[in-house]
């Protein structure tokens, strides 16, 4: 035989107003309840009784329950039997509330309690991979999930990638932005959250057989950030699964307050980062700019063999303006200026690279069209790559044959100033590294005074500076030199730069400026 259908209890609310009753009417009272197709007495006399309610009786409104009051005639007292039935109804219906009152504020503080936890972690976690893997562990198991994820954009990909993951097998991405068959994708692009029941598709006509019905509820909810001017912008999804009741509109509501939460991290994790990415860009800038200027020759290993002074200042924190001085066998000094057509780190390369072949083939005593040969083969496949180009004048002075001898690939600001008479122009040989090849270099010679003639060599970034036009800025530049001839090449260089300070421009290209006396 099956087993009996069990009456349900009766509330204990209910119990404490019926012993009241008891006692004020100073008769018994019973309750019966619906067990299947039976009634059973669940408080009073004869509560192991089966038989059906008698005496006074009256149903409790909206409930499976009767009330009884034995022994009482049934006519005088069935007016009180439905009274009491009413009340009773009332309490019961309290009760219900209260429970379900009770329940809900339970489940209001557990949402409330890790909508706090996540603000904590939040706040003592820098590492977002942390944050969000504690982060998403909690929200599965307060919202009862199989399976939660965390997806955070890549703008550099365009894509989705997985940041946490918490419980069961599923797709590890990335998830292409424009995946038209990705519901996740789908969520992001639009901004709107995405509620599945189980077994339910995600119907997308274009998608075809890539559609596929969900194992569980779904819920996907966007991740957003509102900066404090500017509109919001979507940064991430949170999509959770398998929960077997399905997911409500309150689940939503709690996880689009998480996913404001964790879209304000995502996008401070990603300041931060940029923030410490910019950092060391500007040390290995700051590097760079020292490890190119020990390039340049230590001015003081020729102060007892020629009166030398230089300053080479880059726009950027490299640049592709160099000079070079070699001391060559006879009493000879050579001197080098370059100018790379670019600046940056693509320019500095290029100066790296020619003063290192310049200085293998000056130090072999070569002369000055032999070293731009062998400097031009050297270097013509990087210029052909970085389609560059490069002016660039090497010479040497030789005080015994009063001469200087030169090659000049299209370096125009060269220039010998006599102690007297009007300054002479070291006119171009050939034209820039980079712009067509050559078998040959050409070389010139001019005259050279020992210890009276000053050789100015400078960059167009110098007299650019000026605000005055590349002609009109380099006449000032050669002024400026002759009439302080006599002065030492220091103050010479110092007070060149001067004038680019008065000028009040801000250059947009690397300065060198090499005075010399020999």
């Amino acid at each position: 035989m099956p087993a009996a259908a069990t009456a349900p209890a009766l509330a204990r609310p209910a119990r404490e107003v019926l012993d009241d009753l008891r006692r004020a009417w100073g008769e018994d009272v019973r309750v019966w309840a619906r067990a299947g197709d039976a009634w059973r007495v669940v408080m009073g006399s004869e509560a192991d009784g089966a038989t059906a309610p008698g005496a006074a009786t009256a149903e409790v409104p909206g409930t499976e329950y009767r009330l009884e009051l034995p022994g009482a005639d049934p006519a005088a007292t069935e007016g009180a039997a439905r009274f009491l039935a009413s009340t009773l109804a009332r309490v019961l219906r309290h009760d219900d509330e209260i429970r379900s009152f009770s329940r809900e504020i339970s489940e209001r503080y557990e949402e409330i309690n890790l909508l706090y936890s996540i603000s904590e972690i939040l706040g003592s976690i820098i590492s977002l991979e942390q944050a969000a893997g504690t982060i998403i562990t909690e929200v599965a198991s307060i919202l009862g999930a199989s399976r939660a994820a965390l997806w955070v954009h890549d703008a550099e990909r365009n894509q989705l990638a997985l940041a946490a993951v918490e419980g069961g097998d599923g797709f590890v991405g990335p998830i292409a932005v424009d995946d038209r068959c990705s519901v996740t994708a789908s969520v992001f692009r639009e901004g709107r959250p995405i509620i599945l029941a189980p077994g339910e598709m995600w119907a997308r006509a274009e998608c075809g057989t890539e559609q596929q019905p969900q194992q569980g509820a779904f819920l996907s909810v966007p991740v957003s950030y509102t900066p404090p001017e500017g509109e919001p912008r979507t940064v991430g999804v949170i999509n959770l699964t398998g929960r077997p009741g399905g997911f409500s509109a309150g689940d939503l509501k709690l996880l689009a307050a998480i996913a404001s939460q964790i879209g304000a991290a995502v996008e401070n994790n990603r300041l931060i980062e940029e923030s410490l990415r910019q950092e060391r860009i500007v040390r290995e800038m700051e590097l760079a700019h020292d490890l190119q200027l020990k390039l340049l020759p230590p001015l003081e290993q020729f102060a007892n063999y020629a009166e030398v002074a230089a300053r080479c200042v880059p726009a950027e924190s490299v640049g592709g303006d160099f000079y070079h001085l070699f001391r060559l066998p006879g009493n000879r000094l050579g001197v080098l200026i370059g100018d790379v057509s670019s600046h940056g780190f693509g320019a500095a390369l290029i100066m790296a690279l020619t003063m290192s072949a310049v200085a293998i083939h000056a130090s072999e005593g070569d002369p000055p069209a032999e070293v731009l040969r062998r400097t031009h083969l050297a270097l013509i496949d990087e210029l052909e790559t970085t389609e560059m180009y490069l002016t660039l004048f090497y010479g040497v002075i030789d005080p015994a044959e009063n001469t200087i001898v030169y090659a000049n690939a299209g370096h125009s600001h060269a220039w010998r100033i006599p102690r007297d008479g009007d300054p002479q122009r070291l006119n171009v040989t050939d034209p820039p590294f980079g712009i067509i090849d050559r078998s040959q270099y050409g070389e010139a010679t001019a005259p050279w005074i020992g210890g009276t003639d000053i050789l100015f060599l400078f960059t167009d970034g110098l007299s650019d500076a000026l605000g005055k036009g590349e002609v009109e800025g380099e006449k000032v530049l050669v002024d400026e030199v002759a009439r302080r001839r006599t002065e030492p090449t220091d103050e010479i260089v110092r007070r060149l730069f001067s004038r680019i300070g008065e000028a009040g421009s801000v250059p947009p290209d690397d300065r060198t400026a090499v005075v010399l006396r020999f």
